[in-house]
């Protein structure tokens, strides 16, 4: 079991899997806005191996190809994951709320066209300068 929370501690969720998911950065001027940060870091899991604890707080936003729903924590504004209908049953964790985040492996970059100039990327790791072909990005994120 991996487990995870927000900042304050109101909100816990447990992870059905066996090891830490991999995850992939996106350097879109959207995931720079939600982070604050120059990227942000998620990792995508099965919905059905998500339970969450506490109090959740649910942010809708319809664009014209999707409707995504993010979960935050309502005392502490953490983002903890989203769904959205374009990938109906699975969750994209903020990895950054996962325990143990330290250990996670970045295994793709995307969006890369909006990142920062002083941003450095591992060029080992795969990147893409705007969205991945799906099964390309599956590839990445599941190599060992």
């Amino acid at each position: 079991m991996i487990q995870g929370g927000c900042r304050c501690g109101a909100v816990r969720y447990t992870l059905a899997l066996d090891a830490p998911p991999p995850v992939y950065a996106c350097h879109c001027h959207i995931c720079q806005r939600w982070s604050g940060s120059a990227f942000s870091v998620q990792a995508l899991v099965f919905q059905a191996a998500l339970t969450v604890e506490g109090p959740i707080v649910l942010y809708e936003k319809v664009t014209e190809d999707r409707t995504s729903i993010q979960r935050v924590c309502p005392q502490c504004h953490s983002r903890i994951y989203n769904t959205n209908t374009r990938r109906p049953g699975i969750a994209v964790m903020r990895a950054g709320t996962l325990d143990r985040s330290e250990e996670l492996v970045c295994r793709a970059h995307i969006f890369t066209n909006y990142k920062q100039s002083w941003v450095t990327l591992d060029p080992a790791v795969p990147q893409w300068g705007e969205a991945a072909p799906a099964a390309d990005f599956a590839a990445a994120l599941i190599r060992a």
